[in-house]
């Protein structure tokens, strides 16, 4: 389409600042914020690309106030986070992370690493949009109940997943996985009182943004057993070098916990996505610059949890 683009990888937020007046267009990632401060410097601006699915660095609001096109590749990176949700699950039911910690410093456990099976196992997903929908399907083959609850989306029951109310997930889940955007009405979803209306003992995992949950909360839920285990791809604070006392004290319980794992957002950071990303956000830009119709994320986003 004689397209003209400008790929700089290394460039810092005052330089994009400088030198995007001269572009319609960007793709962005999670380094640059994209805030209505920023949107108001760059006029000239018509199309925003996110190279991945969460959409809070970027003022959806403001933007769609200047009819700026949003997009993102949420569908690219679906199947990413599916299987790395799935490796969680089994590593923390089959102690496989602990076993060979415990490997490696020499000690052969085999009674106090004995796994728990998934099949018989109610499994409770908050947000059937890309990401838990493609979790559900990879859990098909384990013979598992999968229930899901979503806000804005319904009529998605079908062979394999079971759609029911938000009340009832809590009532009946062993297992629970969010697949959610953070946007206002998300934002520490998981906290004591969340946590006290669960009526099982649960297993946890966040495959979303860390500022759904609040931490020094679920480490009380674990500690209570309330939570009997924790996985997560994502924390509050990413930044570990910028933590402060209570956050630095908090990840250091958690990585001494043989019932939790961390990884750090790598979800959705396969080989594979890293391409279909681009080729997905590729192909909405051309679709849109020929003026074909398009799902573009606007400030709707902000009331919506379809991961």
């Amino acid at each position: 389409m004689g397209i003209d683009y400008t790929y700089k990888p290394e460039i810092t937020a005052e330089e994009i600042s400088e030198t995007l007046v001269a572009y319609n267009g960007i793709v962005v990632r999670s380094k640059l914020n994209v805030t209505a401060d920023f949107l108001k410097k760059q006029p000239q601006l018509k199309f925003i690309a996110r190279a991945g699915s969460g959409m809070d660095n970027i003022d959806l609001d403001e933007a769609e106030k200047r009819h700026i096109v949003c997009v993102n590749a949420g569908e690219a990176n679906a199947d990413a986070v599916g299987e790395h949700g799935l490796g969680l699950l089994l590593s923390l039911k089959h102690n496989i992370v602990k076993s060979n910690r415990e490997l490696v410093q020499n000690t052969w456990d085999r009674e106090g690493n004995r796994g728990q099976e998934i099949g018989n196992k109610t499994i409770g997903i908050i947000g059937f949009g890309n990401t838990g929908s493609a979790f559900a399907r990879k859990l098909q083959g384990f013979g598992c109940r999968v229930i899901a609850y979503d806000k804005y989306k319904n009529g998605f029951s079908n062979q394999y997943i079971e759609e029911v109310s938000l009340s009832y997930l809590e009532s009946e889940a062993d297992i629970i996985s969010f697949h959610i955007p953070l946007t206002s009405e998300t934002s520490q979803w998981i906290r004591s009182a969340w946590i006290s209306r669960l009526r099982n003992q649960v297993t946890l995992m966040n495959l979303s943004r860390g500022g759904i949950m609040k931490m020094t909360d679920v480490i009380q839920g674990l500690k209570s057993g309330r939570i009997s285990g924790f996985a997560t791809d994502v924390l509050e604070n990413e930044r570990l070098k910028s933590f402060n006392d209570e956050e630095r004290q908090a990840f250091e319980w958690l990585n001494d916990q043989d019932n939790v794992i961390l990884t750090p957002h790598v979800a959705g950071w396969s080989e594979e996505s890293y391409v279909k990303i681009s080729v997905v956000l590729a192909d909405k830009i051309e679709s849109h610059l020929k003026g074909e119709k398009i799902k573009t994320e606007t400030s709707n986003y902000n009331r919506q949890i379809v991961g």
